[in-house]
């Protein structure tokens, strides 16, 4: 159940570059308003490129970016500051997170594990490398996304996921049960701007979980702890959930944790026709919640 990833065929690079330069370089420093934390070029160019990057960008490419990035990783930063001028992403927010991830957090301590009996969430480790990039390559625990992952995409992901600790002081904890790593499960606010109502201040949860783990009712516990950390120490007043709408299994795990059913949307990363495409969107109040967590 989660985001999938970009299949449509590659933006051509010296377009995406030229897009780039005049975005950071005119359009956005021209349409700065009282309100937004930067004003500046290189500013602006920080705050996406860290975000497509999910960390600080010279972390992975080398200077200059807009010469350097991989042409879907810079049309991904280029789609974030079109989203903000559009007023669909929050340029606060987005500079919050890089700000984070270069020292500067500003989220609400997270403790090091959440535990209910036989259940563990815990902040990632260098071990789970392993056990993730296994369940991340199984076809079937990947089925409702484009392709399954890499070792190596996996172990970028993993640490993106966990940096999101820093950056907002909640995150996807490692799911352990009876003492074994199983997956991920846990809240996020998500990097691509989706279109849904409310996109920009929306927070996510989701879960993966390897194929030894099903059908033992952990995801829908995992969740719960996760939840009760996130409206009970952040206070967040309202969390969504989102998949494929050919995505079963997940469906009902949001529907067991209480979440509503509150419409659809086209996913943006893939194309037309594609079975993936049409996804639903679920969402449930903190004051909702009830008793399950």
């Amino acid at each position: 159940m989660r985001s999938a990833r970009r299949t449509e065929a590659a933006p051509d690079h010296a377009e995406v570059q030229r897009r780039w330069r005049a975005l950071v370089d005119e359009r956005l420093p021209a349409a700065a308003r009282p309100d937004w934390p930067v004003r500046l070029n290189h500013c602006f160019a920080r705050i996406l490129l860290d975000n497509a990057c999910g960390g600080p960008w010279r972390a992975s490419v080398a200077p200059p970016a807009w010469a350097n990035m991989p042409p879907a990783r810079l049309a991904e930063a280029l789609a974030l500051g079109e989203a903000v001028l559009a007023g669909r992403a929050d340029l606060a927010e987005l500079n919050r997170r890089s700000l984070a991830w270069r020292g500067h957090p500003r989220g609400i301590p997270a403790p090091r594990a959440l535990r209910e009996g036989d259940l563990l969430l815990r902040r990632r480790r260098h071990e789970d490398d392993a056990p993730f990039a296994a369940l991340n390559a199984d076809p079937e625990v990947m089925r409702f996304f484009p392709a399954v992952k890499s070792r190596r995409e996996s172990v970028a992901e993993a640490r993106a996921l966990d940096g999101r600790f820093a950056q907002d002081g909640f995150g996807p904890w490692a799911l352990e049960a009876s003492g074994a790593f199983v997956g991920f499960v846990g809240c996020w606010r998500p990097l691509r701007p989706l279109p849904v109502a409310g996109d920009a201040g929306l927070v996510e949860i989701g879960w993966r979980l390897a194929r030894g783990a099903w059908g033992r009712g952990l995801a829908t516990r995992g969740a719960r702890l996760a939840l009760a950390d996130a409206f009970g120490r952040c206070r967040l007043p309202e969390v969504v959930a989102y998949t494929a709408v050919l995505n079963t299994p997940s469906r009902r795990v949001m529907e067991r944790l209480g979440m509503v059913q509150a419409g659809d949307f086209a996913h943006p990363a893939l194309p037309e026709g594609h079975p993936l495409r049409p996804h639903v969107l679920y969402r449930l109040r903190a004051a909702d919640l009830g008793g399950g967590a």
